[in-house]
């Protein structure tokens, strides 16, 4: 297990309920806004925690925080992502799972296994656009396919889209809302304007 980072208390992460996050290290997109390239660029990678550590965390927060929210990166890399779950569980927490879509597999064993209570997925752009938002070639059948897992997973759920102008307007929005169709779980964020960017020179379009 690569953890790369542990927020140790979030009013937003999870809706409803205070958290830590838990941010997993590495990641198969190479979204030029990504704002947490110290996760996504091996070169940039620092010494991963303790996983001891994190969960003798947790543990000593249980009956204070509610929930963990499993972040990235993007967790679904991980081969051990449903030992990590399993035992985040056992401490009794609601878990959260951020995920870019892009292992529908791997999403499908873990929400059949219960392991979730809440999946955030990224919508990255148009279907026509994602290649060129997540900064490499995407299986858009794969993306679709999450899209539907999720949906009939039985777990709470949000789709979300990070406007990162100037590389998506407010024509991909609308493009995007129309690929969802009609639901209430989708959310348009704004980037934070003094984010570190992967790509720095992607903010000149």
């Amino acid at each position: 297990m690569l953890i790369g980072g542990l927020q140790r208390s979030s009013l937003v992460d999870y809706p409803g309920h205070i958290s830590a996050v838990v941010f997993m290290q590495g990641c198969n997109f190479r979204c030029p806004y990504c704002h947490n390239p110290q996760l996504v660029d091996p070169a940039r990678f620092g010494q991963p925690l303790d996983v001891d550590e994190v969960f003798r965390f947790l543990q000593s927060r249980v009956g204070r925080l509610q929930a963990v929210v499993v972040s990235g990166g993007e967790p679904l890399l991980h081969d051990d992502l449903p030992e990590l779950l399993t035992r985040i569980r056992r401490l009794g927490y609601l878990v959260k799972l951020d995920t870019n879509g892009s292992f529908p597999d791997r999403l499908s064993a873990i929400v059949s296994a219960g392991l979730v209570d809440f999946i955030a997925m990224d919508i990255k752009a148009p279907f026509e656009r994602y290649g060129e938002l997540a900064g490499v070639p995407v299986d858009i059948g794969a993306i679709q396919e999450s899209i539907r897992i999720i949906r009939e997973s039985g777990v709470d759920y949000l789709f979300r889209t990070t406007l990162a102008e100037p590389l998506l307007d407010e024509d991909d929005i609308r493009k995007i809302r129309e690929l969802l169709g009609p639901t209430e779980h989708y959310l348009v964020q704004l980037i934070n304007p003094t984010a570190e960017w992967l790509r720095p020179e992607a903010r000149l379009g």
